[in-house]
């Protein structure tokens, strides 16, 4: 003890501060440079060579093709790649399983998404190559 300071007060007290400021800060997830590449609309999902049945969604936020293992689920993200041309992440979703997903863009139109993981207990690993179809469907508003 110097001057009748205590250096470990001073140190709990920086501490305190920094956790304080950063439980303080809120917590939104990084935006992905590949996905904001991508426009948003009505895209097709289908397996390349595959007569499955395809999958249509409306895209307003890129970041859905993400969790197609896991739609709707509250997962956290690890981001592992982030470059203007590929994403990839690793989620977890609590009770619901995991997965890793990788995008690649090769136009804002035209992508590819591997992803694969562990949903409801079982394992999955799908392909997809998303194509931009056109607008979302306009929502009709019955009036009575």
């Amino acid at each position: 003890m110097k001057n009748g300071r205590h250096p470990g007060r001073a140190a709990l007290f920086g501490l305190l501060l920094i956790g304080g400021l950063t439980a303080a800060a809120p917590a939104r997830a990084p935006e992905l440079v590949a996905l904001t590449r991508i426009e948003t609309g009505q895209w097709q999902l289908k397996e390349p060579g595959a007569a499955a049945t395809v999958r249509s969604l409306c895209i307003t936020d890129a970041a859905v093709l993400l969790q197609l293992g896991h739609s709707g689920a509250q997962c956290s993200r690890f981001v592992i790649a982030d470059t203007p041309d590929t994403a990839t992440v690793h989620y977890t979703c609590p009770g619901a399983g995991h997965g890793r997903t990788t995008i690649s863009l090769e136009t804002p139109r035209l992508l590819h998404i591997q992803t694969q993981g562990i949903a409801a207990g079982a394992p999955f690993d799908l392909d997809y190559e998303g194509r931009r179809i056109g607008a979302c469907p306009a929502k009709v508003v019955a009036i009575h």
